[in-house]
């Protein structure tokens, strides 16, 4: 079965590249690792540091960032399930999909620095460019998954509306600080 189409010709094939618990595994633990280790970079800080920063007219209340990060963290970690069950078995396809999931993987990584480079280190500027580096590597996460797999591509356009959000935020702050 190949979820090929005439606008896309990689071939995929049904069978899984993982069975199902470490599928389940592969995607969801690096995405929980990065929330948690957001969570603990942000939490000591929002009291003190992070409220007495200046920040634009368009900044959200606190309580909304808890909320769109988990909803964005299960579409993360849903799109990076698909993708890993959709390996190709042979060919130049195989060399693609391993480019994605790399790309996702860089782009996660950035997700990861980006809540201590902000709110532990206190460091407004580097925050801006791991901000701005994670939104070029979602966007090209997005196009590499496309070929393989549409929904698990569209599952992150909301997060890199996030971020692209997060990261003129970012800025603001920045420039205010």
């Amino acid at each position: 079965m190949s979820r090929a189409t005439a606008s896309s010709p990689i071939h995929v094939p049904a069978t899984p590249a993982l069975a199902l618990p470490w599928r389940l595994a592969a995607a969801i633990l690096p995405v929980a690792a990065t929330a948690v280790l957001g969570s603990a970079a942000t939490g000591p800080n929002i009291e003190g540091w992070y409220a007495g920063l200046t920040k634009p007219s368009f900044n959200p209340p606190n309580w909304a960032f808890p909320v769109a990060w988990t909803i964005l963290y299960a579409m993360i970690a849903l799109s990076a399930f698909r993708l890993l069950g959709v390996k190709p078995r042979s060919g130049p396809t195989v060399g693609a999909w391993r480019l994605t999931l790399a790309a996702f993987a860089v782009q996660l990584a950035l997700n990861a620095a980006w809540t201590p480079t902000f709110f532990a280190a206190h460091a407004l500027g580097a925050a801006l460019v791991v901000s701005a580096a994670m939104w070029v590597m979602i966007l090209w996460t997005i196009r590499l998954s496309w070929g393989f797999d549409r929904v698990a591509a569209w599952l992150l356009v909301p997060y890199a509306a996030w971020v692209g959000f997060a990261t003129v935020l970012t800025g603001a702050i920045w420039r205010l600080n």
